[in-house]
């Protein structure tokens, strides 16, 4: 695991700017971090792989049975089955997990160095705790992802400058087709595009990561303080391969959603950082 070591300080979190969601909390507001060092990528699926070798540890999805897994990766004659009303590209499948992304038909014998998905929030702190890492708190892992920038994205306000792809988000027309045109459909490798500022690779676009902390929403009436937090709900941070302008432009370091602690899907990962 390559280590970044990473001064801490004060930085504004949330973002000003027409892209962010205030109803998720994006609302601006200074934040203050200490010295603390983050894994430079994702926990791959060869280290979680590793870590369910030594363990025995069974993944959530893996106790359900089955995960939810995005519809354009599944076969055209893939057998229907229960979708997420209002989001029907979600598909429940039997047999999906860290193992088989897609399910039964899939494997990651060629993704090692992809990112380890259909992680629940529990399994990526048992990982942790096997491990002797931690999960960034919220504040950390916006910190790593601004790396010390103010814009929209660490490398300006362009999602794409001069035509570049700086990270796996979906192409193409949300959800029905996905060209592929930043080189991936899926997960693409951890290091796939270039690393910020601070030598972090892909902590936007390609797997949702987990944080440490509980969904809480900053108030609109008193900047700074914190509704009562749902520690049922975790922080998820940078978005993923999903993410398209047309309909979640979560693909920002100030972006931010949450879910509970036992859900799984083929879009959610995590990384890690060092103990204190």
């Amino acid at each position: 695991m390559t280590w970044v070591e990473l001064p801490g300080g004060e930085f504004e979190m949330g973002e000003r700017s027409g892209w962010a969601y205030p109803g998720d909390g994006e609302l601006p507001r200074l934040a203050r971090v200490r010295p603390f060092a983050v894994a430079a990528t994702a926990v791959r699926n060869d280290e979680f792989a590793a870590f369910v070798s030594a363990t025995g540890h069974r993944t959530d999805a893996e106790i359900y049975g089955w995960s939810f897994v995005f519809a354009g990766l599944l076969p055209d004659d893939f057998d229907d089955t229960r979708g997420v009303v209002g989001a029907e590209w979600w598909r429940q499948v039997f047999g999906a997990s860290w193992r088989a992304p897609e399910g039964s038909h899939s494997d990651v014998a060629e993704r090692a160095d992809h990112p380890v998905v259909h992680v629940s929030w529990r399994d990526a702190q048992a990982y942790c705790d096997w491990a002797g890492v931690r999960l960034a708190s919220e504040a950390e892992w916006e910190f790593a992802a601004k790396a010390g920038t103010t814009t929209t994205w660490p490398w300006g306000d362009e999602l794409e400058p001069g035509g570049e792809h700086r990270m796996n988000v979906f192409q193409g027309r949300f959800p029905a087709e996905n060209t592929g045109a930043d080189g991936w459909i899926g997960t693409c490798p951890v290091d796939a595009f270039a690393s910020n500022q601070f030598g972090i690779a892909n902590l936007l676009g390609n797997a949702w990561e987990w944080t440490a902390d509980a969904w809480s929403v900053p108030s609109e009436v008193t900047p700074g303080e914190l509704a009562i937090a749902d520690a049922g709900r975790r922080v998820m941070k940078g978005g993923s391969y999903l993410c398209h302008e047309s309909y979640c432009r979560r693909y920002r370091p100030a972006a931010r959603t949450s879910n509970t602690v036992d859900s799984s899907s083929g879009n959610v990962g995590f990384r890690v950082a060092r103990r204190d």
